[in-house]
This record gives C-alpha cells, structure tokens and sequence, in this order.
C-alpha cells in the first residue's frame, strides 16, 4: 500500500534518513520504533508530502507520488496525525469536526466522533485548545474515521497521556487495522505499539536497524536496535 524505497531526507544541509525502504501492506499494521533523534517523524514527513526526499521513490499503491504537496497524498487516501494533537485549538470542537468532515456533512461528523469518543460529544462548545490533551488526541484520531483514508500515520499517539487514555487510543487505533485500514504508528511505549502491529521496523540514526514480524522480536532485539549494539 504504502511504500518507501532507499529514501534520503534532512534538512539544509543535515540528512536525517539514509536510503531508508519500508513497506506497508494493505490492511497491515507497522510499528516504527526507535530512540529519540533516530528520524522517525522525518520519515513520516517523507512518506506524506511534507518533506521532499532527496533521493529515493515514495509509492503510495503503486503510483509513485514522491515530490508530490501533501494535498495530494491526503487526496490519495494518507492521513498523518503529527505529534502535538494537529487540531485547530482557537476553533470549537464541532468547527474542527467541521473541518475535518470536508463536506461529508457535519451532524454525521458529530455523530461518528461521539459514537467513537462520547467525551468529545460533551464538548462540542467547547474551545479545542481548552481540553485535556487526552481529549485533543482524541478529536485528533477521529480524522482518521471521518476522512476515510487507506494508511494512517500515527506520531506518538500517547505522549503526555495518562495510561488509562493511551488504552483508549489503542482501542480506537485498533479499530481502525479491524477495518482494513494500513497503519505506521510511532511510539514511545515499544510494547503498545507492538501489541497491534504485524511488523515493526527500528529506526537509529536514519538508517534501518532492525526489521521483523512483531510478535517474534524480542525484548533483546529492541534493546539492541535502540543501542546499536551488534547482535
């Protein structure tokens, strides 16, 4: 569905990503795991329009969109829900609901984001910028339901959240893989993202360190991906 090939990316005159290649298939969950600095939210960057690799290809289902402006890849079906919420805080939560409906009609909006997040049906008045930030990550996530795309990007979904909040993150995260929806989540908790994800990818210095089928990589494994030390 969504694939990188040897892509190189930085900015000014620091590359970041070194011929990094990553797949993802449709319907499947990728875990990208590493330590901080690695690269991981440069690579999603690359991998939705927001930063133009250097060198290297970025295919979403075949076609090759690399150089493209995110619009594109957001009209291709890519959804990227950055790290700090990516909200509209000075708008209401209904005007943000508004927002990311794109004409498919506000009170389905409501409706969908309520059923998923009952909270934010209580809020819906409310000013973005005033809710928890567990409920700024959820209005955040119901993008991911409300624009119908083919691969969600997830960068640190749980950071700054209570456990009880990630747990419900996950669910709705795990929902969206239930319905056939491509995933790359970015995480922090190495275990949940783990928990979800059918491959998972360990990113250290830009370059791919490890790469294998999550439920057989080791506790070990990550250990030393996240350490460079030689297996």
């Amino acid at each position: 569905m969504l694939s990188l090939h040897e892509v190189t990316a930085g900015y000014g005159g620091t590359t970041v990503l070194h011929e990094v290649t990553l797949t993802v298939g449709a319907g499947e969950v990728v875990a990208l795991l590493g330590p901080n600095g690695a690269g991981k939210t440069t690579l999603l960057r690359a991998a939705t329009g927001l930063l133009r690799p250097r060198a290297g290809r970025v295919e979403l289902a075949g076609t090759d969109l690399t150089g493209r402006p995110p619009h594109v890849f957001t009209r291709a079906g890519v959804c990227l829900l950055p790290e700090g919420r990516g909200i509209f805080p000075s708008l209401t939560v209904r005007e943000n609901l508004m927002v990311q409906a794109r004409g498919r009609g506000l009170d389905a909006a409501v409706t969908t984001a309520a059923d998923l997040f009952p909270i934010l049906g209580t809020r819906l008045r409310q000013t973005a910028g005033s809710l928890s930030g567990g409920e700024q990550q959820m209005l955040a996530l119901a993008r991911a339901y409300l624009t119908e795309p083919s691969v969600v990007l997830v960068d640190e979904a749980s950071l700054g959240l209570a456990p009880i909040v990630v747990d419900t993150i996950y669910e709705a995260l795990g929902e969206l893989a239930r319905r056939g929806v491509s995933l790359v989540v970015v995480e922090q908790y190495a275990q949940k993202a783990l928990a979800i994800a059918d491959r998972v990818y360990v990113l250290r210095r830009g370059s791919i360190v490890h790469t294998g089928r999550a439920d057989e990589t080791s506790t070990d494994e990550l250990y030393r991906g996240y350490l460079g030390i030689p297996a």
